[in-house]
């Protein structure tokens, strides 16, 4: 079998675990929804508790907790099979079970100590602000998003990867990326490698953090298959979100959408029916709801989000071939991302439509394409 034959069975499995995972997940928080399974909890919680009533922000912690944990369970063996059995079942995977569980565990906890503060932050606004709440909910996710790109470099990734400066036989290949970075007026604080050949043979390349946390990071996969010509194009590309101030736009584009789902959330939980048994938003036994919610929200905006994407990975795409002006290069690395990444070359239109958030390979290396008939390859 070719490689992109395996590629097409490989992203054709996952898409279909995708949509198990999403349908299956829907259907999970419809029932605490139809079933008033919130309402429930709640009132458990608050009973089971001998004398003064428990704090709100107890009893919301406790309905979180009552609708994650089961969640968590029920798709573990989904999770396994997607992140662990079919990887290694197509060659795409180096992580042992062992440490597949700990990278599961770590989420799990990061995402309780992330999510915690940010769920009882919403519903402190709710509390505090029962009309313009969402507004307030809306401006302090972007916020938090703005806070978690910041430190994301030095204080999340760590927990999964090790980062190291270059070593000196990499020195040259230092030096043309900081060059290339200066001409994008980005200041970065370095150049590092990072250790995915631990977990994946995919390859990958990205400049994180913003003002003094900002790096550019290799992944070893890459710096060890790739040639320097290849890298500069690769890390060209994510130059071109930071001159074309594709983050400020992000922020500004998923504010909006925050904006938007928070409003269209207050708008339908103001007028919920009393049989659902929550007295308003601010009830914790309503937390189901949002969930449900928002997951559908985000369902049905997600074409949109895409096409965004897209829009700007294609500028980004433009930009990497202008400022190395190496079709060739650019080219040979898409090539080689869609081989060793095992990526789709040409999937089908509404794939693309509905779960691309980058231009389809086959796409981007007909542009350089183009970009070398132009007579504009080295």
């Amino acid at each position: 079998m070719g490689r992109q034959e395996r590629a097409r069975d490989y992203a054709r499995i996952r898409r279909k675990l995708w949509a198990v995972r999403t349908a299956l997940s829907t259907l999970y928080i419809g029932l605490w929804v139809v079933l008033n399974w919130g309402a429930r909890v709640t009132t458990y919680v608050q009973s089971a508790t001998p004398g003064d009533d428990l704090a709100w922000w107890i009893v919301l912690l406790a309905v979180a907790f009552a609708v994650g944990f089961p969640w968590l369970l029920i798709s573990l063996p989904l999770s396994f099979y997607a992140g662990f059995t079919l990887p290694h079942r197509y060659d795409m995977s180096t992580q042992t079970f062992k440490d597949w569980t700990i990278d599961r565990i770590k989420a799990g906890l990061l995402s309780a100590i992330l999510g915690s503060p940010l769920l009882i932050g919403t519903y402190a606004l709710i509390r505090a602000f029962p009309e313009t709440w969402w507004a307030w909910a809306a401006l302090g996710l972007s916020l938090f998003t703005v806070i978690l790109a910041i430190l994301a470099p030095v204080l999340i990734m760590p927990i999964f990867y090790k980062f190291r400066p270059l070593k000196e036989e990499h020195q040259e290949l230092e030096q043309r990326l900081l060059m290339l970075a200066d001409n994008a007026r980005a200041k970065v604080q370095g150049v590092f490698t990072f250790n995915m050949s631990r977990r994946t043979k995919a390859a990958n390349a990205a400049l994180t953090g913003m003002g003094k946390t900002r790096r550019i990071l290799l992944g070893d996969t890459l710096l060890d298959k790739f040639s320097s010509d290849e890298i500069e194009t690769v890390l060209a590309h994510e130059l071109g979100h930071l001159v074309h101030n594709d983050i400020p736009l992000q922020l500004f584009f998923q504010s909006g959408f925050n904006f938007l789902s928070f409003y269209i959330v207050q708008v339908i939980l103001a007028r919920v029916p009393s049989y659902l048994e929550i007295s308003g938003a601010s009830d914790p036994a309503g937390l189901p709801y949002l969930g449900l919610l928002f997951g559908l929200l985000g369902l049905i905006t997600m074409p949109l989000s895409n096409a965004f994407s897209r829009w700007r990975e294609n500028l980004a795409d433009d930009y990497a071939l202008d400022a190395t002006q190496n079709g060739a290069a650019f080219k040979s690395a898409m090539t080689r991302l869609a081989n060793q990444n095992l990526a789709e070359v040409d999937p089908q239109a509404w794939v693309v439509f509905l779960l691309y958030s980058h231009p389809p390979l086959r796409a981007r290396i007909r542009k350089a394409e183009r970009f070398m008939k132009l007579g504009h390859s080295v």
